[in-house]
């Protein structure tokens, strides 16, 4: 019974998802549906598609006057069906080596499809990241970001690779910590 509901709402969200979310293009995907609007920056992950782990970057911001908040745990990527939650911090940093290679290259890749997007009005605070890389980031360890007005939080989001191929398509979904009920979700295609 709990798989049949799973599966139902894996598909509630995907087909409220995929519809409204826009390629932005250069690998950046954006939804405005929903209470959290979520862009999605997948390029690093586009590239490097066969790394144990794959990173995005994430932008995320309140829809209306609500101030939220996400923790990391309320993170999570569908892929074929199954929910993956990203892995914890410690085990993750003695796991994975290639966070300052990924950081350097995502800096590298163009944004401008960002820049024009959305949320383009929004300020994002340097404050905290859910994968922050030591002695390359000047922003510190978090497990919460918060949301409110015009200013929106943006962090790395890392999942495990379960055996992602050039075309695939997932969803990643956020919701608020306080009201589970407040979400935001957008569909990635990793072309």
């Amino acid at each position: 019974m709990k798989a049949l509901r799973f599966v139902f709402i894996f598909l509630l969200v995907v087909a409220t998802c995929a519809p409204q979310t826009q390629d932005l293009g250069q690998g950046i995907f954006y939804n405005n549906e929903g209470a959290i609007l979520i862009a999605v920056d997948a390029g690093v992950a586009i590239r490097k598609i066969d790394s144990p782990y794959v990173m995005f970057m994430a932008f995320m911001a309140a829809s209306g006057s609500e101030s939220m908040a996400v923790d990391r745990a309320d993170v999570v990527m569908i892929y074929k069906d199954v929910e993956y939650k990203m892995p914890v911090y410690k085990e993750f940093q003695k796991a994975y080596s290639a966070r300052r290679n990924d950081l350097t290259l995502y800096r590298n890749l163009g944004k401008e499809s960002l820049a024009l997007s959305p949320l383009r009005n929004f300020r994002f605070a340097e404050t905290g990241d859910f994968f922050p890389v030591p002695g390359l980031s000047a922003l510190s360890l978090t497990n919460e970001g918060s949301m409110a007005g015009m200013v929106g939080f943006r962090t790395t989001l890392y999942f495990k690779n379960p055996g992602f191929k050039t075309g695939d398509t997932l969803v990643i979904k956020v919701r608020d910590k306080k009201n589970p009920e407040l979400v935001g979700a957008v569909a990635v295609i990793l072309k």
